[in-house]
């Protein structure tokens, strides 16, 4: 059996003459030969190590007692650094696992019964569930509480299939639902669906994140849930810019003072997402015969779509929507229907581009120089 170690100081010092300290147990019982490690730079050090190596031991022999579930769950989130808000929904996704194994040891939980488990979550929460159960249990492996992550061993957990995205089909559309709504709420649409920005982030905006002359936007704060998050450096605000669609809105717009909202709710202060759905937007999208029903973060599908379609790259479009490469392309490439054609047109006119009149094209090693942008190269004949 493991027996409790006991941690000392060594004889001899170290090169810069500190003390050396060192940790030994007995892992067979009284006869046993006793085992030590040292060479530790303080107490602490030799200490945190001690109680490392005896729980491996617990834990390979089956004995003593590790960590439930539950317990790992608080130290994480405990030490996990991240927004509130992504905190809460951790801790939330967590609790689902929690309420199966919390009172499970970490050496008891079995991949099958994790497994077993998932399918218990409801479909649109079971991937976000099963990874935070994942993440939690891979900590523990760092730490040496686990060999290895059973929610990973023989546990499929494909990511859910991709929802269907309704971009409104044209600008047509979106000028007739902005006509329905109003002077207030119709310029707010269009301006939407011409920026790309997320709901909580243009129900925030203020003048002074306007440059008119500039054509931008700056994005340095968002609304949602009746929290107000901003940015946590300079270096995180988002330059957005500004096509004349966006710009016609905000012309429709009353002048606004440095520090007030763009789009206030009638008696001032944040607009109400969910009473604006309510109130406004499913009766205008009946009144106008728009079908099927576009939710209101669909006005970002749209921006990103017609992007798309304007021949904008995704490394570009991933910069004004804060949003990486990889949900561009999985979330929005495939909404520009014409994608494939609009690349073949782009390439043959930069093939046409580099013909001359006399039919021949320019040769890969022909440059230009630093004075006057004269050409210097050779050209070659087709």
């Amino acid at each position: 059996m493991v027996q409790q170690g006991q941690v000392l100081r060594l004889g001899w010092s170290a090169h810069d003459g500190g003390d050396l300290w060192a940790y030994r147990y007995r892992s067979g019982g009284r006869g046993s030969r006793r085992i030590q490690k040292g060479g530790f730079v303080d107490e602490e050090d030799a200490r945190t190590a001690l109680k490392r190596e005896l729980e491996r031991l617990r834990r390979r022999n089956a004995l003593g007692r590790t960590l439930t579930l539950a317990e790992l769950v608080d130290q994480y989130l405990a030490q996990h650094e991240a927004s509130p808000v992504t905190l809460e929904k951790l801790r939330w996704l967590l609790q689902q696992a929690v309420a199966a194994f919390g009172g499970y040891r970490l050496d008891e939980l079995r991949p099958e019964e994790i497994a077993a488990w998932r399918m218990t979550i409801r479909p649109g929460y079971r991937f976000e569930a099963t990874q935070a159960l994942r993440q939690v249990l891979a900590r523990a492996v760092v730490w040496g509480m686990l060999d290895v992550n059973p929610a990973k061993q023989g546990v499929e957990n494909p990511q859910r299939r991709r929802t269907e995205k309704r971009p409104f089909e044209s600008w047509g559309e979106l000028d007739t639902l902005a006509e329905l709504l109003g002077a207030r709420l119709g310029p707010m649409v269009i301006f939407a669906a011409a920026t790309g920005m997320r709901p909580g982030e243009w129900v925030a905006l203020e003048w002074r994140d306007i440059d008119r002359d500039g054509r931008v936007a700056y994005v340095r704060r968002s609304f949602s849930k009746g929290r107000l998050r901003c940015t946590k450096t300079e270096a995180s605000v988002r330059a957005v810019p500004l096509q004349s669609r966006a710009l016609d809105a905000l012309a429709q717009l009353p002048s606004g003072a440095f520090g007030e909202l763009l789009f206030p709710a009638p008696r001032g202060g944040y607009l109400d997402l969910h009473n604006f759905r309510n109130r406004n937007w499913k009766q205008t999208q009946q009144a106008a015969g728009i079908e099927p029903f576009r939710r209101i973060y669909d006005l970002r599908h749209t921006f990103a779509t017609f992007a798309l379609r304007a021949g904008i790259s995704t490394f570009e479009l991933s910069r004004y929507m804060g949003a990486s490469l990889t949900m561009i392309d999985r979330h929005y490439g495939h909404l520009a229907r014409d994608g494939r054609e609009h690349a073949i047109r782009l390439l043959d006119e930069l093939n046409a581009l580099a013909v001359d009149a006399g039919g021949r094209s320019v040769d890969a090693g022909t440059t230009f120089t630093r004075r006057g942008g004269q050409r210097k190269g050779t050209l070659s004949g087709q």
